[in-house]
């Protein structure tokens, strides 16, 4: 990425205490230790806690109902980042001396500072759909996985959308398109290609960032907004951006079915915060809301029902809750995948490590695991640590989101090339960065 600049972060000792979802077995019982990275405090909290609530219902029912993955229970312990990035090193430095088979970083800045010490402590890192676009070149990056999608496959996409909704995508030719952004590491990473295909299709590229403590007051931006009157709108916000943007989108007489957000811009909060008026704004996606599926059906029964959740039960299949189910289940078939190839069961990270390179999740997986028609299948290897899978787009029908497209492909052919020499650029600029050691695995 041309002008782009990686800086590496300084490891913090400090560590902080977690909150354990199990306690914590004997040392000579088998277990695998699953830590989350999770914020239900802080400015974004109303984002974070669906998605922590449905990462570890996810794990906990595994252990009720399953008694854990391949006979080894799951030890599940939250650590509080705030969504702050000095406070999520500190939780990384806190649990990585218990053998965590797989670090979730749940912020791209997190992530960012993590990626350089995941090939010294031999632990993978799973940013699912978020962090570093360029990490899903399994080359450069082996021990950091981005599926099922990266925020330059989701740009694409939403590029394709516009294309079709005008006709074509020569009907881009002059057209304007917004980009409305926290102004923060993930908020900028679809930039490179929205500018590239901007370039490519004649469409005018404007960007809105908004810093955090702007969050709830964006009056200035949607000012910029209506003198440019762009065409169509992006959101790449987080927390209380996103229903910010969508209220300010309708009092400002926005079209809502041009104003289209990343799959983290398609929380239920998000949508309600522009009330009656947000009826028709879109989202990308990768998973279904709703609890219509087996496996949240045994959430429900093994966890909620017996008061073992955080979550209200009427936030049990909302959009991030299950964002949540969806993380924890690509961390359950790393540890599944990591059983099979190594005949252990109490994996370790490196096993974990090559039970993520070897997933291959298909609509015959998921129909196994509850969870047909869920989600996006899934296939990872060796050189592409994200798959770049499907996406569609869900609409707001004023009470609940609704699919409202096809499967989408993102523009692979845009995208892969621009995120390998991305990569490469950013082991050249970071001296010392480590050649892969690790043989490849095979997708089953």
């Amino acid at each position: 990425m041309t002008g782009r600049t990686y800086v590496l972060g300084a490891s913090l000792a400090l560590c902080l205490a977690g909150t354990a979802l199990s306690a914590a077995p004997a040392a000579a019982q088998e277990s695998i230790y699953v830590p989350l990275l999770t914020y239900r405090t802080g400015p974004f909290a109303g984002s974070g806690i669906p998605i922590a609530d449905g990462m570890a219902d996810y794990l906990r029912m595994l252990n009720e109902r399953d008694g854990g993955i391949g006979g080894v229970k799951l030890v599940v312990e939250e650590c509080e980042t705030g969504y702050d990035t000095k406070k999520g090193v500190e939780c990384y430095e806190s649990v990585k001396g218990k053998n965590p088979v797989v670090v979730n970083p749940y912020s791209t800045g997190i992530t960012l500072q993590l990626i350089p010490k995941a090939a010294v402590d031999k632990i993978p890192i799973l940013s699912m759909s978020y962090g570093l676009s360029a990490s899903a070149d399994g080359n450069t990056f082996p021990w950091v996985f981005i599926p099922p999608v990266t925020y330059w496959d989701g740009a694409s996409v939403f590029i394709q959308h516009v294309a079709q909704t005008e006709g074509g995508f020569d009907k881009l030719k002059g057209k304007t398109i917004g980009l409305i952004h926290l102004d923060a590491p993930y908020g900028k990473e679809p930039i490179p290609v929205l500018e590239k295909l901007a370039q490519t299709y004649g469409f005018t590229l404007k960007l809105y960032p908004i810093a955090a403590q702007d969050m709830q007051n964006q009056s200035s931006t949607w000012l910029n907004i209506r003198r440019d009157r762009p065409n169509w709108i992006y959101i790449q916000g987080w927390g209380a951006m996103n229903p910010t943007a969508v209220k300010e989108a309708a009092k400002n007489n926005f079209p809502m079915d041009h104003l289209v957000g990343v799959w983290f811009a398609g929380g239920d909060d998000d949508a309600r915060g522009g009330g009656d008026q947000a009826k028709g704004y879109k989202a990308l996606n990768y998973h279904q809301a709703g609890t219509d599926f087996q496996a949240l059906k045994d959430i429900q029964k093994f966890i909620v029902d017996k008061g073992l959740s955080k979550a209200p039960k009427d936030k049990v299949g909302e959009n991030l809750y299950n964002r949540g189910v969806y993380n924890s289940m690509l961390i359950a078939e790393g540890i599944a995948n990591a059983q099979k190839i190594t005949g252990k069961k109490a994996v370790a990270p490196e096993d974990v490590r090559r039970g993520l390179e070897a997933m291959n999740i298909t609509e015959a997986r998921l129909k196994e695991l509850g969870l047909e028609g869920f989600g996006s299948t899934v296939k990872l290897s060796c050189e592409d640590h994200s798959g770049h899978n499907k996406v569609f787009i869900h609409q707001w029908d004023g009470a609940k989101w609704v699919k409202a497209s096809d499967w989408i492909a993102p523009q692979k052919d845009v995208v892969r090339p621009m995120l390998e020499a991305s990569a490469k650029e950013y082991a050249a600029s970071n001296a010392g960065w480590p050649k892969r050691t690790e043989p490849c695995e095979k997708s089953s």
